[in-house]
């Protein structure tokens, strides 16, 4: 299954982008489903159609998929449903350390949702709907940017606390479990936390593959702007960081004079307050074009309709309208009333499905590379694509056979390979959108020639 999470900075209209993409490839041909945690009035004013509740106590991830066009279900996350099972869950296989600290369970009545239930209901659903099938493309409408590159890194995450809070060592105390209970006097925690903590990493495995899979992309959606600017370039480098392939960039809510569909077919408005906002967006649209293609990002345009989407026949004028560049067909120069926006060639109609087949792995995230440099050099190399991202931005830390790279405030720990375990680390530098670390061999740890 082919899957699209879709987020950008807060207000950008992802929802609206995500629901456009969905309904593109389902006039294609695809099944798609499309996913939102999003528990206000947008899916489904953007959609045009209720999306049902899960049954109470039912345990399922989100209601009935309504058809919100033919080939097209849409679903909303019961973010709420999913703490309160996993809650209960947890209390019942925790019931004999509850005894032993003199605690009472909670009742279901008091079992409100906690901040951070969201982002674990949104990644057990995409897990789900992978295990489940049943569709050619899922489309998940994402928190804002930020929120989203932290969910995303949290699988890895949370595997690696698990790992250094419950090592392998704990199959020894898990013989003498009976032995410590009887010198202590009371009953020790029972196997069923340790199961737990077991599915919980398995679970985390199956998410992080998903997320890992050839097929799973991040689509960002912005309004070109001199905020957004600096915001997708720091989200994008952390993105690619946490190795998240970007397939598109959505430019959204161009005004006619930047899109150049405008009422005079020239990208030319005579209003001069218009004209500013043209102007200003005009720039930062360009710059980031440009920025976007030269890593092999396509870009798609969205039009202003002059009104916010509601229902189908918006999300299909949407549709029809979008249109994408890419690094292949990118024009020299603007003549002005040919269809291009600020001078790069446009291909006409399905700009938000140009990217869902054949899929390359591009768009600037990759594997840390090392490069062996040793006989011109004297040392090894290790790269790191890290596009858009800024020197003052960037912190490294060694920490035994670990690299600690950050980005902002987004951070990654990164497991040398075996050959750099042996080395020390003797210079780093950010050249053509690449972290760059120097590793010189360490003479006692690094194999001697016979």
């Amino acid at each position: 299954m082919r899957t699209v999470l879709v987020t950008g900075p807060g207000g950008a209209g992802r929802t609206t982008a995500a629901a456009a993409t969905a309904l593109a490839a389902a006039r294609e041909g695809r099944r798609v489903l499309l996913l939102t945690a999003d528990r206000g009035p947008a899916p489904e004013a953007v959609l045009g159609t209720a999306l049902p509740a899960p049954e109470a106590g039912g345990g399922a991830l989100w209601g009935p998929p309504a058809e919100a066009a033919p080939g097209l279900h849409a679903a909303r996350i019961a973010t709420g449903e999913h703490f309160q099972d996993r809650a209960r869950d947890l209390q019942d296989r925790g019931a004999s350390l509850f005894d032993l600290l003199g605690a009472s369970p909670l009742d279901p009545e008091e079992l409100t949702e906690l901040p951070g239930a969201e982002p674990l209901a949104l990644l057990t659903a995409l897990r789900s709907a992978h295990a489940e099938g049943g569709y050619d493309l899922l489309v998940a409408d994402m928190p804002p940017l930020h929120a989203t590159v932290r969910l995303l890194a949290l699988p890895e995450q949370l595997r690696r606390y698990l790992r250094r809070l419950l090592p392998a060592e704990r199959q020894a105390a898990r013989a003498l479990r009976p032995v410590l209970a009887q010198l202590a006097g009371v009953p020790m925690p029972t196997q069923r936390l340790y199961e737990t903590a077991g599915r919980w990493e398995a679970e985390l495995a199956a998410v992080q593959d998903v997320l890992e899979a050839e097929g799973t992309t991040v689509r960002l959606v912005a309004e070109p702007g001199p905020l957004a600017a600096g915001e997708l370039r720091l989200a994008r480098a952390a993105l690619s960081l946490q190795g998240c392939r970007v397939d598109a960039l959505v430019a959204n809510r161009l005004l006619p004079g930047v899109t150049g569909d405008g009422p005079t077919g020239d990208g030319v408005t005579a209003d001069p307050w218009l004209a500013g906002l043209v102007a200003e967006q005009l720039a930062s649209h360009k710059a980031l074009h440009e920025e976007f293609l030269v890593d092999g990002v396509t870009v798609c345009e969205l039009p202003h309709l002059g009104r916010g989407p509601r229902g189908p026949r918006d999300l299909a004028e949407l549709a029809g309208r979008a249109r994408s560049t890419t690094i292949g067909v990118a024009a020299a120069g603007r003549t002005g009333g040919n269809g291009s926006a600020g001078g790069f060639g446009v291909i006409p109609g399905g700009g938000l499905t140009d990217e869902l087949d054949g899929w390359n792995g591009t768009g600037g995230a990759g594997d840390p590379a090392v490069e062996d440099r040793l006989a011109a050099d004297g040392v090894l190399l290790w790269r790191l694509p890290l596009p858009g991202a800024d020197r003052g931005d960037l912190d490294l830390l060694r920490r035994g056979d670990e690299l600690i790279v950050g980005v902002g405030p987004f951070r990654r720990v990164l497991t040398l390979p075996s050959a750099l375990r042996r080395c020390t680390v003797s210079g780093a530098g950010l050249r053509d959108g690449a972290l760059c670390v120097r590793f010189t061999p360490d003479p006692d740890l690094w194999p001697r020639p016979s």
